[in-house]
């Protein structure tokens, strides 16, 4: 009897040590939490190329991963710091053509034009553009200013950026290098059954490459033909619009359609009809894209509804700021693989 107790005494002890500690290595972490799940989530996306690198190097895994940083930082960052710097110069001219340049006077006239068209349907609408338009310079001020506002604050602090991306390259390079040595060491600790933890993993790893490679990836190359219909059929500030394509590319059902469809309009009330029907042509090719590569990248589905993933994605967003892009999902998907795996626990106990 005094054996049970003592026992049920040490375990109760080492479950009070145990959560005092897991406590404290929260918050020693949790500055460091986003960096090093991104890095856990880019090298399960980037696990084709180390694969492929790792034929090269045979045992060498440790350079196999320094080689797959070099070669994802060369195709993957520098275009995006390009973009970046780009993305600044657009809204920067966005900003004067539509407060004071001719951007300004020509997106007025298509407003006027298209009330002006709806006025026989939709009573009203032409005052209602009138008024719209008159206004359109007080809205740009105070959009771009809120833009540039926030823009600011999120790139204010280059020491925690610069110190948030040394952590990301070097967990990505230790999940790179030991990912198989990680993965048994969770199965291990971990309190559930080895075939639940596969489950949850293997949900979390199709999640993430649903994720990267494929709505973002689609949405990015959506962004980018976008981007090159605006710039030929002549919409100003292409780069801008086309990265708003691409946000719009993740929202269910309409998708690019959002941006594109009123571009269009734009052209049909301000340009040649030539310049309309291209961009129509140029809309729904960029629309495609997301069913003739959507099945190649995606591979299987994400079993998750096209609004959720949405909503994982803004509300990710929200709360986690850029990297809720990737966490929004993950977090959405391990909820489902748990509760997946509690339901069948729940069926398996007698009534």
């Amino acid at each position: 009897m005094q054996s049970s107790s003592a026992e049920r005494l040490q375990s109760h002890v080492l479950f009070a040590l145990l959560a005092i500690a897991a406590g404290l290595s929260f918050f020693i972490f949790k500055p460091f939490l986003i960096p090093i799940a991104l890095a856990a989530i880019f090298a399960v996306a980037l696990q084709p190329i180390f694969k492929l690198i790792c034929r090269k190097t045979g045992t060498w895994r440790g350079l196999a991963a320094l080689a797959t940083i070099v070669v994802s930082a060369i195709c993957l960052l520098a275009p995006l710091f390009l973009v970046g710097v780009l993305m600044f110069g657009e809204v920067e001219r966005s900003y004067v053509s539509l407060t004071q340049g001719p951007g300004l006077a020509n997106t007025q006239q298509a407003i006027v034009r298209a009330g002006e068209a709806l006025n026989p349907y939709i009573p009203g609408s032409s005052t209602l553009a009138s008024s719209a338009g008159s206004d359109l310079n007080r809205y740009a001020n105070q959009g771009f200013s809120w833009i540039l506002a926030h823009v600011g604050a999120a790139f204010s602090s280059i020491l925690g950026f610069v110190l948030d991306l040394f952590i990301f390259l070097i967990g990505l390079f230790v999940f790179l290098k030991d990912g198989p040595r990680i993965r048994a060491g969770i199965l291990k600790i971990s309190p559930l059954k080895d075939a639940d933890d596969e489950h949850v993993l293997d949900r979390l790893t199709l999640t993430v490459n649903s994720v990267v490679r494929g709505k973002l990836v689609i949405a990015v190359l959506q962004g980018i033909a976008a981007s090159i219909g605006f710039a030929i059929f002549g919409i100003p500030n292409p780069l801008l619009w086309g990265l708003m394509t691409s946000i719009a590319g993740l929202v269910p059902g309409i998708g690019t359609t959002l941006v594109i469809a009123p571009a269009i309009l734009y052209l049909f009330f301000t340009a040649p009809l030539t310049a309309t029907l291209g961009l129509l042509v140029w809309g729904i090719a960029v629309g495609l894209i997301d069913n003739v590569l959507g099945p190649y990248l995606m591979k299987r589905g994400l079993e998750m509804p096209q609004f959720a993933i949405l909503l994982s994605v803004l509300g990710g967003l929200a709360f986690f700021g850029p990297a809720g892009v990737f966490l929004g999902p993950l977090t959405v998907s391990l909820l489902l693989a748990l509760f997946s795996l509690y339901s069948a626990e729940g069926k398996k106990r007698p009534a």
